[in-house]
Formats: structure tokens, C-alpha cells, sequence
């Protein structure tokens, strides 16, 4: 399959290649298309995104492969031992992860399985998910959802906290032979990170429940990743800090506009702008994420070497690039409008999202019994903040919206 993605990446790069040719043999004299000819063009964008689309399902399928072809235990090398002293204790121990998929199944818990759940017992009720499960949720959560990927993701196992982070640095100075070393220290601030709570219920068939080949833990873990995933990213982006984390594109507490364009068209020089308007420190692991639209727009840009932005990725599992940094794309990133910010570029590192550790869970009998279903409860508790606003810029079009004034 390697070798399937391969080839479709190096036929998308050589369409790329000839749909910039024609661009460039059949522009007029003002350096239009003709409307047959930009008819023609549209078709080959059309197909080198198809290709792209192909490209990842494959991926994603060869992901999913790795995933099953996994083996499910660890062969037993040594002599067991009748009580191994590091044994695994709490959540984490094989007792307790028995007794939490056994509570998911059975419709009469027994009282040996709920003494057992009272180490994981949730305030709200519920129980707390196993500590092999909990690392299962998050690399899933990580597959749907690029932002986990991209930032610095940290465990708390407090609601609100504050975290020190570090809001001016320390420097050198010169100085007379013999003098003394002046005083320059790193300056601390602190960072207010909340517990804001999301949650959704998942349903599952009396039968399918029964089915002793039905795998509970893939199934929650595949549906808590597609539908919290997609909610956790919309607010990591366009969050207001109500109820939710603070997004990148927040009017307070997100990130500084680099660039205001004056009207909605992308040129080739608000990229560039964009780009240096980020401190060169911060451009080393610097990507672009914006709308799928919006890389459509910038594709047939050129900077003034007469070179395209817009560069295709030949190498299996490497994104696209503009100016040698990486693009990502969020359908959650806002499209090109007056007053919308409608792209970022900077180090996501410095964007932190703070999981309260523990995934809550609960079996409702009762709720859905007379469709034949058993509901499960599924929430998590979480927040996002952008911890130094100068590691990200954002482009944003003139209009009515308001936002953060160009500090760099």
C-alpha cells in the first residue's frame, strides 16, 4: 500500500506540475484565461484534489490496519510470579479494567464488580475509564483532531489551576573587566486554565451488547474521537472562553494579527507578510492551517522569483507547503469573508490544551429501554489556551469584526 500512496503522490505532483504549465501557456495578454480555459483548470485542480482525498483515505486505511495487526498481549517470557511487586495498582491494574468493560456489559452489576469501580468513582457519578483505555481515547482523539497533534497537551487532575509561564526572558549584557554581572532573570506570569466540561451519549443495541465478539472498548473509543474530536477542534480554533477553551481566533486571548488585508483577496505578498510578521525563533516549527477553500484560492500564487507558494508533498505522510512550512486543514479554520481571520501561522507548541485527567463514563439503563438500547454517557473535562500570543499570527480580512491589534 507504501507503494500505492507513493505513486498517487508523485502523479498528484505531476498533475500540479501540468496544471501550472497550462496556466502559464494560455493566459492572454493581460494574463487572464479564457472562460473555456479557466473551465479547464478548474478540472484540474478539481482532479489533483481528488488525488489528495485518495491519498488520505489510504493512509487512514493503512493506519487502521497497523492498528488491528497489532498484537492484543505479550507473550510470557518468564516464570510467573505468584504477586510481581511493581504490579499495576488503581485504575491502571488489570482488576479494575475487567470489572469497568464487565459494568459496560452486564445489566445486574455484581457487588464484586462495584467495589472494585470505587477507586475509579466519579464525582458525578459515573466511573472513570481504565488508564490503558484513557491513552487509547487520546491517540484517537489525536487522528480526528490536528490540533492535538500540533500543540502541547498537558494532564491536571484539578478543575481551575493557574500555571506559571514565562511572559519576558533574561538577557546578557556587556560589561567593564571586574564589574559586577547584572541582574536579569526570567519574569513568570500566570495562566488561569479551567475544566469545561463536554459530553454525548452513545447507544448500543441490547443484542450487539450481548454479542460477546462486539468490541465495546473500539467502538466508545472510535465514537468519542469522531464526535468530541470535531467539537474539541471548532473551539481550540473559534472558541470565545464561554463555556469553552479560547481559540486561536478569539477576539480576546487569541492570537496577534500579522496581517489585515484590504479587501478578501489572498495575494502572493500577504503570504510573505504573514510569514516574516512571525519572530524568526517561532518559524522553525511554524505550520499554516487554514480552510480547504482558502488553499484553493493561493494555489496559483507566485512569489517575485516566479515560483508557486504552493508546494505538493512527494513523500508518503508529509503534509503540502507554503515557503517550506507545513499546511494543515481545518473545516473549523473561517472561510474568506470581510472580517473574518481566515488563516494562522505560527508554532502551535505554545498553545496548550490542559485534559483533567480521567474520561467519565456511565451505563443508563433505563433511558433508552424501550427502543431495545443501553445508553452510555461519555464526557470529558477540558481547556485550551494560547499561552504566548506573539508564537502565532493570524490573516485577517478587513471589515466589521474587531481583533487583536498587530503587536509584532
Amino acid at each position: 500500500m507504501a507503494t500505492t500512496i507513493n505513486e498517487l503522490r508523485a502523479k498528484r505532483a505531476q498533475a500540479w506540475e501540468g496544471a501550472k504549465a497550462f496556466l502559464e501557456s494560455h493566459r492572454n495578454e493581460k494574463g487572464f484565461l479564457s472562460a473555456e480555459d479557466d473551465a479547464a483548470y478548474t478540472r484540474m485542480e478539481q482532479d489533483i484534489d481528488a488525488l489528495g482525498r485518495e491519498i488520505k483515505r489510504l493512509e487512514r486505511q493503512q493506519e487502521i490496519d497497523n492498528e488491528l495487526n497489532r498484537p492484543t498481549s505479550q507473550p510470557i517470557k518468564e516464570k510467573p510470579a505468584a504477586a510481581a511487586p511493581n504490579a499495576k495498582t488503581g485504575r491502571k491494574s488489570e482488576e479494575y479494567k475487567t470489572a469497568f468493560w464487565n459494568m459496560m456489559r452486564a445489566k445486574a452489576v455484581t457487588p464484586e464488580v462495584l467495589n472494585v469501580l470505587q477507586i475509579g468513582t466519579d464525582a458525578d457519578g459515573g466511573y472513570l475509564a481504565p488508564d490503558e483505555f484513557e491513552h487509547t481515547l487520546i491517540t484517537a482523539l489525536e487522528e480526528e483532531n490536528i490540533f492535538r497533534k500540533l500543540a502541547r497537551t498537558i494532564q491536571t487532575d484539578s478543575g481551575d489551576r493557574l500555571i506559571p509561564v514565562v511572559s519576558s526572558h533574561g538577557k546578557a549584557e556587556w560589561m567593564d573587566e571586574n564589574a559586577l554581572v547584572p541582574e536579569s532573570d526570567e519574569k513568570f506570569g500566570q495562566m488561569s486554565v479551567s475544566a469545561y466540561k463536554l459530553g454525548t451519549f452513545i447507544k448500543v443495541s441490547d443484542e450487539l451488547l450481548s454479542d460477546a465478539a462486539f468490541d465495546i472498548p473500539n467502538y466508545i473509543a472510535t465514537e468519542f474521537a469522531r464526535r468530541m474530536g470535531a467539537r474539541e477542534e471548532e473551539a481550540f480554533f473559534t472558541g470565545d472562553g464561554m463555556k469553552k477553551p479560547t481559540g486561536i481566533f478569539a477576539d480576546e486571548g487569541g492570537a496577534d494579527i500579522g496581517v489585515t488585508l484590504g479587501s478578501a483577496a489572498i495575494t502572493a505578498d500577504s503570504l510573505i507578510d504573514l510569514f516574516y510578521s512571525l519572530r524568526a525563533p517561532y518559524r522553525r516549527n511554524a505550520v499554516w492551517i487554514m480552510n480547504d477553500s482558502t488553499v484553493k484560492a493561493i494555489r496559483k500564487l507566485k512569489d517575485k522569483n516566479d515560483q508557486y507558494l504552493w508546494q505538493t508533498a512527494l513523500t508518503a505522510g508529509t503534509p503540502d507547503t507554503i515557503l517550506n512550512r507545513p499546511i494543515y486543514t481545518s473545516p473549523y479554520v473561517p472561510e474568506i469573508a470581510n472580517g473574518n481571520k481566515v488563516m494562522m501561522f505560527g508554532d502551535l507548541k505554545y498553545y496548550w490544551v490542559v485534559d483533567r485527567q480521567g474520561r467519565s463514563f456511565k451505563r443508563l439503563n433505563e433511558l433508552f429501554a424501550t427502543t431495545g438500547q443501553v445508553g452510555f454517557m461519555t464526557t470529558q473535562r477540558l481547556d485550551g489556551k494560547l499561552t504566548l500570543p506573539e508564537a502565532i499570527k493570524v490573516m485577517q480580512v478587513k471589515g466589521t469584526a474587531s481583533g487583536n491589534s498587530n503587536k509584532g
